[in-house]
């Protein structure tokens, strides 16, 4: 289950790279030294990780708590059938999102945040800025973060959010070496393979829940019962 975390990561980055990629490029790192310009950008994305992981550690707690009331693999398909759900209806989904008008506010404040730590040139507003950057809305982090909760546990939560994370670092620092060869137009190409993506990581999702006995894919999960066994004593 862990190992598609990575996976999400890596291939989703494709999606960072239309959406996140200007940020990234436009980070006020210093551009007289190579070794320090690379520095900031990757302290940059450990606060963009380190929030991925705190929140998965969160919604793994959530998904633990599901488990008390359903089985893992029951989980897995309702989380599947979900981020299928979200690739059918994309705009019903984002209009009901935008009319919660709490978290339109939260967002606003933390886009406020992150413009002040954007435009400050040291390290320490570069790693803040990360984070905050891994709390504004991502449809891929969405799907990453079904994902974590689909795990029930709180660890493989973090852990899977933090594999997310790194999985996407490769691509994010990629960017900001040659983000500037890369026209506008190949990343809205790029943009439009996210939700065929999406969809087989759903399948992947809920063929893993219908613990099919295939490898990888859906491993087998043998289910066992206590047996409990009652003496009783009769006094003679």
């Amino acid at each position: 289950m862990l190992y598609s975390a990575f996976v999400i990561g890596l291939l989703g980055s494709l999606h960072c790279l239309g959406m996140c990629g200007p940020l990234v490029l436009a980070l006020p790192v210093p551009a007289a030294s190579q070794l320090q310009a690379f520095s900031g950008r990757l302290i940059y994305n450990m606060g963009r990780i380190l929030t991925y992981a705190f929140i998965g550690l969160i919604l793994g707690i959530f998904g633990e708590s599901l488990t008390f009331f359903t089985s893992q693999q029951k989980l897995s398909v309702v989380i599947g059938s979900v981020m299928l759900l979200l690739i059918v209806l994309p705009t019903y989904v984002s209009r009901q999102m935008n009319g919660l008008s709490p978290l339109t506010r939260l967002t606003g404040k933390i886009k406020q945040q992150f413009a002040l730590q954007f435009c400050k040139r040291t390290y320490s507003a570069y790693f803040l800025s990360g984070m905050l950057n891994g709390l504004l809305p991502c449809g891929l982090v969405y799907m990453a973060l079904a994902g974590a909760i689909a795990t029930g546990n709180s660890f493989s939560g973090m852990f899977f959010m933090a594999l997310f994370g790194l999985g996407t670092l490769p691509m994010m620092l990629a960017v900001s070496v040659a983000g500037q060869y890369i026209t506008l137009q190949w990343r809205s190409k790029l943009t439009r393979i996210v939700p065929v993506f999406t969809i087989f990581i759903a399948c992947l999702f809920i063929l893993r829940g219908l613990n099919l006995g295939i490898p990888l894919v859906s491993p087998a999960i043998a289910q066992t019962k206590a047996t409990i066994h009652v003496t009783c004593c009769h006094k003679k």
